[in-house]
């Protein structure tokens, strides 16, 4: 499936074979998860099945006690009716034990199908390529992990409990009222008719609206994240008050389905009361003129009131559970979707190891296009030999970036192919890969920990002397022994936040300290002031001696440390060369070199 795929099953609205289809994945989905747990499964339904057993013979050992032991009191023989009262003490104990194992065991399976469904989720987005994470909000990501598996988790907690409890309450409850008294067993099952069809209207009427419900907490969600995760665009372009129209409108949307749903309860329960009492009156009227006629004893139209109210009890649970089950489906549905989601850039089948990468990238015949309409890179063959710094100028949506993300393979050509040191990139082993090619974004992200951790990232169990080795070497050590704690200062506390030009110095001794032989920088030195990317320079000019180096950058300075420079519009290489033959010429980059430096005046 596709990400437009994915995505796609935001709506409310599908065809039949498409509902099939999703119906069979989610159906897929939740077997895989329950397999490893089919014992536990077994012995959580025969906890159910014995517990509601148990439960239900007290009406007719009641029965039993009224019409055998009484007369049989009178005539000072006590046996039945203590037969009768321990009968139903024992019933009572067994079915409250086997309830505490069963909700005990269900819980225990919920946990477990959660915990995988969880980690499932994660792991599996974390796979899935840049393509993905581009398209797929971060929004609907969280949406995903946080009311979905919550709609999940209060379905698996209570309601198949409830379910499977509720309906062999119910055959168990018909079954005795037929064994103790079959004509008020037919009175039951003459209400079954009414009780179908009301039951019926409501499921008709409320799957639509359960999906609505879902769809419109996730906008909730999508709506408040990206809100948050935006915040400063939010107050610098002051858009408060587009962004509560906008979510007043979500609020609003969210209430009224809502409200529609909480409609549908207001039919279906006072309709089910409605026929449940109706079926009692009649069981209690007829059975009323049999027990004048000396046709039925009074313990057992007691029990058959009993019966057929208790049978209608688990009614409104079932209905509450038909709630939790739509919206736990619709959820199930939108995270089988993502799981799903296959990666567009594949780890290879058979990888190839490449243990010492000297740093040779080529393309050949490579082409590129995010849709089959939009094509980015046309076809082109461009080389860069080992331990050679090449910068790519050019306009915004030229295809710097794109090209970038092609040797780092964040993205596959859609024709071509682009080698290290000969290899396919989609041939290597990803260990070496991402070994061998690293690239720095202008995003500069800071996970949480210290300054050191963030640090070593580049290279897992680095010591303290790599790491400020590293750090000196792009200029960032100074700044940190300024910190609060220095390398310990933990990033996301307030005395220790950094601004975003030593994120992106923190970021450059990461890549520095993992000592690629392809490093890009996309862009890193945007957050920069000129001081700083003066130090920078400095740092890059000793470091990219002997590695191959691609930088993107606007700021034409930073061009002046490579050995070549490609000038890319629409795509194409326009023109190829040293920073000094291109700035004595006439071509594109002499007029942006010459208006650079006409702005610095």
């Amino acid at each position: 499936m596709s990400v437009t795929g994915v995505q796609g099953e935001e709506r409310q609205d599908y065809s039949k074979a498409e509902s099939a289809q999703i119906r069979a994945r989610s159906r897929h989905l939740l077997g895989s998860l329950l397999s490893p747990l089919k014992a536990k499964l077994w012995l959580t339904a025969v906890a159910i099945v014995v517990s509601s057993a148990a439960q239900v013979a007290g009406p007719a050992l009641i029965a039993y006690g009224i019409d055998q032991g009484i007369p049989a009191l009178v005539e000072q023989n006590w046996f039945p009716v203590a037969f009768a009262g321990a009968a139903y003490l024992i019933t009572g104990l067994v079915g409250a034990f086997l309830i505490a194992v069963y909700i005990r065991m269900s819980a225990r399976i919920s946990q477990a199908v959660l915990i995988d469904l969880r980690t499932r989720m994660f792991l599996h987005t974390q796979k899935l390529s840049l393509e993905f994470h581009e398209s797929y909000t971060s929004g609907r990501i969280i949406s995903r992990q946080t009311s979905d598996l919550d709609a999940i988790r209060e379905l698996m907690d209570e309601g198949l409990t409830l379910l499977v409890r509720g309906l062999m309450y119910m055959v168990f409850t018909a079954i005795m009222l037929v064994i103790v008294d079959a004509p008020s067993g037919f009175v039951l099952l003459a209400s079954l008719v009414p009780l179908g069809i009301l039951t019926r209207w409501f499921q008709v009427r409320s799957q639509s609206l359960f999906r609505r419900s879902r769809v419109a907490s996730a906008k909730l969600i999508v709506q408040f994240v990206e809100t948050m995760t935006g915040i400063r665009a939010v107050q610098a372009f002051r858009k408060q008050k587009r962004n509560e129209a906008e979510f007043g409108g979500l609020v609003e949307d969210y209430r009224d389905v809502n409200a529609k749903v909480l409609g549908l309860f207001a039919v279906y329960n006072p309709g089910m009361a409605l026929i449940g009492n109706t079926a009692v009156a009649v069981t209690l009227v007829l059975g009323g003129f049999r027990v004048i006629d000396g046709d039925l004893g009074v313990g057992v139209l007691l029990a058959a009131v009993l019966y057929t109210k208790r049978f209608f009890d688990p009614m409104e649970d079932m209905a509450m559970f038909y709630n939790g089950y739509q919206s736990a489906s619709s959820a199930l549905e939108k995270i089988s979707g993502v799981l799903e989601e296959e990666p567009s850039v594949p780890d290879p089948v058979t990888p190839v190891d490449l243990w010492n990468a000297e740093g040779d990238v080529e393309f050949d015949g490579v082409e590129f296009a995010y849709t089959k309409d939009r094509v980015i890179l046309p076809r082109f063959d461009l080389a860069i030999p080992a331990g050679q710094t090449i910068a790519l100028v050019g306009s915004t949506g030229a295809g710097k970036s794109t090209l970038a993300k092609l040797i780092a393979r964040f993205y596959d050509p859609s024709d071509g192919v682009v080698t290290l040191d000969g290899i396919a990139l989609a041939d290597l082993h990803p260990k070496d890969l991402r070994r061998a090619i690293v690239m720095v974004t202008q995003e500069a992200y800071l996970f949480s920990g210290s300054v050191a951790d963030n640090i070593a990232l580049g290279k897992p169990g680095a010591s303290s002397d790599e790491i400020v080795r590293a750090a000196m070497a792009v200029g960032a050590h100074e700044f940190i022994e300024g910190l609060p704690n220095g390398y310990d200062t933990d990033v996301n506390k307030r005395g220790g936040r950094v601004s975003a030009g030593q994120r992106q110095l923190i970021s450059f001794a990461r890549a520095f300290l993992a000592n690629p032989a392809v490093l890009i920088l996309d862009e890193a030195t945007s957050s920069l002031d000129i001081p700083s990317e003066r130090l920078v320079q400095e740092g890059l000019t000793k470091l990219l001696a002997d590695r191959t180096a691609v930088i993107i950058a606007h700021r034409l300075s930073t061009v002046a440390i490579a050995d070549r420079v490609l000038v890319m519009e629409h795509g194409r290489i326009i023109e190829d060369g040293t920073p000094a033959e291109l700035i004595g010429g006439t071509g594109h980059f002499a007029a942006m070199h010459a208006a650079w430096k006409d702005s610095l005046v």
